[in-house]
């Protein structure tokens, strides 16, 4: 039953135009931001220590980009039945703004896999799409906990040149066999690793577990490493997603490449910070590491 009223309601948003999803989104996050005191803390937190960093640009009001990203963070929920709900081109069809796709480009056509490293920033989902309309790529995802929840997600995001790489042995199997074959993987780097899969590295000044998995597939494939970035434009305008190289990992210890990759999102968060999932508990210390 609860499943059957999910994909109901899910259908039924994925009828509705993007700038209603963005606007009910944006209140719902709103609205939770300031009920949720500890949510609210959370958030806080987190920006606390990326402006201690310095790495932020100076003009930003910590209290004004917690409430940006509650806001953002509703708006990435009631987005998804729009980008998940319809054929790839309409769900990226809003998508008008596509920068530097030559980075990609350049290695395809050297037969050269990309690993694309994409933040937990603005609407992740849509860069895997574009990337899926020009040819195929395969997402590294965590499975949900509840089967049932677990089926509606891939049967929602599952699409042509789309596949899907669950966070275990089968799915790194997945990723370097695609790699290998010249195609693009796409993965979140800022996602916390399980216990003896990451490293210590700092992410803004403040020390993060973070993976080792993008700098042994580079060094087991020779991949090219491309940042994508999908970004919301104002009043539900649509998306804009942007590639830009990625960091070089010339060997060096896994502590080096995570530390690597850490400033490379570094460098993009701080271009949109109000966009990040600042709720993310990107300092989570897993069991045992």
């Amino acid at each position: 039953y609860n499943r059957a009223m999910l994909k109901i309601i899910f259908l039924l948003l994925s009828r509705c135009p993007l700038p209603l999803l963005h606007a009910l989104g944006a209140a719902l996050g709103w609205l939770v931001y300031w009920l949720s005191a500890s949510y609210r803390q959370k958030i806080e937190r987190h920006v606390a220590v990326a402006f201690g960093s310095g790495l932020l640009p100076p003009n930003t009001q910590p209290a004004a980009l917690g409430r940006a990203c509650a806001m953002h963070s509703g708006m990435a929920l009631f987005e998804l039945p729009f980008v998940w709900g319809r054929p790839t081109a309409q769900g990226v069809g809003p998508c008008t703004q596509v920068r530097g796709w030559e980075h990609v480009q350049a290695a395809v056509d050297k037969g050269q896999g990309v690993l694309l490293l994409t933040p937990h920033l603005g609407a992740f989902e849509v860069c895997a799409q574009v990337c899926a309309l020009h040819g195929p790529i395969t997402v590294l995802y965590r499975p949900h906990r509840r089967a049932d929840v677990q089926q509606l997600l891939e049967h929602w995001r599952s699409r042509p040149n789309l596949a899907l790489a669950p966070t275990n042995v089968q799915g790194v199997k997945r990723m370097l066999k695609a790699l290998r074959a010249g195609q693009a993987v796409g993965l979140l780097p800022d996602q916390v690793p399980g216990s003896g899969e990451g490293v210590w590295a700092p992410m803004f000044g403040k020390p993060a577990y973070s993976m080792v998995l993008p700098g042994r597939l580079v060094q087991a494939t020779g991949a090219q490493l491309v940042v994508a970035v999908g970004l919301r434009l104002p009043r539900g305008q649509g998306f804009a997603v942007e590639f830009s190289p990625g960091p070089e990992l010339l060997g060096g210890s896994p502590e080096a490449a995570a530390q690597a990759i850490n400033q490379a999102m570094e460098a993009v968060i701080a271009q949109h910070p109000e966009q990040y999932y600042w709720g993310y508990e990107r300092y989570r210390d897993p069991k045992g590491a």
